[in-house]
């Protein structure tokens, strides 16, 4: 895919929002634009999970989760990108759920009424799939550090959100598996991942290079 000129759609979290840069034009989608020429559409709320919320959340706007948000993207797109999971597995309370659900209220439902209603929308354009980053605390059954049944790490979301791209046979990214990126190693934490969960604007370099090398090869 030729990027010069190309419309995206970013639908993401707080990382796609740009939280743990010093400015805007630092976040990957605005680094796309200035270095590729891809006219980026950001549509990253902080603290939004993929599946639905059961109990409402402290920060209204976290309960906005990312199919409720498919109607106030632009039909226009050349290509949709989708980058979320790691609020599922940080301070969400959906169940994991199993591949056969088709309801919103399960992790595995969640996402396949995601990627239906995606591709839906956009019949024809690449949807491009993004597991989440690497995490301190990833191994804990909560990244926020509490209980929650059917809790599991963060691989288990990352395992899922590979699963069911693969059954509607949509791209995925993988950055927990290549991005470079581990912030429970001290020197690429610092330089990368200060607070161990958000890139900073050397990691969003790293996150746009990535995203740009993958599109072309789609």
């Amino acid at each position: 895919m030729e990027l010069q000129g190309k419309t995206i759609n970013f639908l993401g979290d707080s990382i796609t929002e740009g939280h743990g840069t010093s400015a805007p034009d630092k976040k990957f989608t605005a680094l796309l634009a200035a270095k590729y020429g891809v006219i980026s559409r950001n549509y990253g709320i902080g603290g939004t999970r993929i599946a639905k919320q059961h109990t409402p959340s402290i920060e209204p706007r976290w309960d906005r989760d990312f199919i409720t948000r498919v109607a106030e993207m632009e039909t226009d797109a050349d290509a949709v990108v989708v980058f979320g999971g790691t609020n599922d597995y940080g301070h969400g309370d959906a169940p994991l759920g199993v591949m056969s659900d088709r309801d919103r209220l399960t992790f595995y439902g969640a996402l396949h009424t995601l990627y239906n209603k995606l591709i839906t929308k956009y019949p024809d354009k690449p949807i491009v799939i993004v597991t989440p980053l690497h995490r301190c605390n990833e191994l804990s059954l909560r990244g926020d550090g509490g209980k929650l049944q059917d809790a599991a790490p963060l691989k288990a979301y990352v395992d899922i959100i590979r699963e069911v791209a693969e059954y509607y046979s949509l791209p995925v990214l993988d950055l927990y598996k290549n991005s470079g990126m581990q912030p429970e190693v001290p020197i690429i934490k610092e330089r990368y991942i200060p607070d161990g969960l958000h890139p900073n604007d050397a990691g969003h370099e790293i996150l746009a290079a990535k995203i740009a090398a993958f599109l072309r090869g789609i």
